[in-house]
């Protein structure tokens, strides 16, 4: 297939590429800058320019693909809420330009949306709409093209990492060392689910080939990890003290992070892995977090 990429040399898209030409299939991906698209040409793909900004330019992108996988977002999390607005109208505009065909669009969310009115294991049949989580705006984008005729599937996912980069940890250790301490609030018994970065690219890969209208697949190998065990790891590596705060005391210390700070937000994939026979090999969060590659992009 002819697969239109966005987010194409972000850190989910740069794993996808090679997994899709990998596959056989031939990839247009999306880039707003020069050094992106020769990283593209390097990996083999054709480039297409264009930013999440401009609905024209996904438009286009999309026009004359087969099958499109949007990868593409702004995580600049202190403006959390306006970006998930925008990629709500970003997916409306890729659904325009595959409007009265058949060909397949993956849509990307986040795993909280699966969890429950009442709390408990996130799963992919349950569609939370009251859920707090912003990102709730991608699956409302993608119910509304489905009704639409719209092929649309869906894979939300935990925190994405590897040795280097690890989703919302990522940003608390910037907060660490600002502060000077490890910080969990409670008893740091809420969990995380988190999925490899080769195991994500893969099931985008096997959800695009699945093409299955409604689908929501959950890209986690691990359903939970405590926040009090992601925090020792971080104070292992960055030989800080680790400590408690109060919730009280959390909008203080992690300031647009607090609001992600005590959520307990375990997912299953147990569908996701019946559906596509799709099996999480990487490592896990914390071996990757113990490694301690990530000093080196902190320093």
């Amino acid at each position: 297939m002819r697969i239109f990429l966005t987010g194409a040399t972000g850190f989910i898209g740069s794993a996808l590429v090679p997994e899709l030409i990998a596959a056989g299939h031939r990839v247009i991906g999306m880039t707003r800058s020069d050094a992106g698209a020769q990283a593209l040409k390097d990996a083999g793909a054709d480039v297409h320019h264009g930013t999440l900004e401009n609905p024209a330019s996904l438009r286009d992108g999309a026009a004359d693909a087969d099958a499109v996988i949007h990868t593409a977002f702004d995580h600049d999390f202190s403006r959390f809420v306006e970006n998930c607005e925008k990629d709500k109208r970003a997916i409306a505009a890729l659904g325009e330009a595959l409007a009265g065909s058949d060909r397949p669009l993956v849509i990307t969310s986040g795993t909280g949306i699966g969890i429950g009115e009442q709390g408990g294991l996130a799963s992919e049949d349950i569609v939370n709409l009251k859920h707090p989580n912003p990102r709730i705006a991608s699956e409302i984008a993608g119910q509304a093209l489905l009704d639409q005729g719209i092929n649309v599937s869906v894979v939300r996912l935990p925190q994405v990492h590897d040795p280097f980069r690890q989703g919302l940890i990522t940003p608390l250790i910037g907060i660490a060392r600002e502060k000077g301490v490890c910080a969990y609030v409670g008893d740091g018994a809420n969990r995380w689910p988190a999925g490899h970065r080769s195991d994500v690219a893969r099931l985008y890969r096997l959800a695009i080939e699945k093409a299955e209208r409604g689908a929501r697949y959950h890209a986690v190998g691990e359903e939970g990890v405590s926040a009090r065990d992601i925090m020792e790891s971080l104070g292992r590596g960055m030989q800080l003290p680790v400590v408690s705060i109060t919730p009280a005391e959390a909008q203080d210390h992690f300031g647009w992070m607090a609001m992600f700070m005590a959520l307990d937000m375990p997912a299953s994939s147990a569908q996701t892995q019946a559906r596509l026979g799709w099996q999480p090999t990487g490592p896990t969060l914390l071996s990757d977090l113990d490694q301690a590659r990530y000093l080196e992009q902190s320093a």
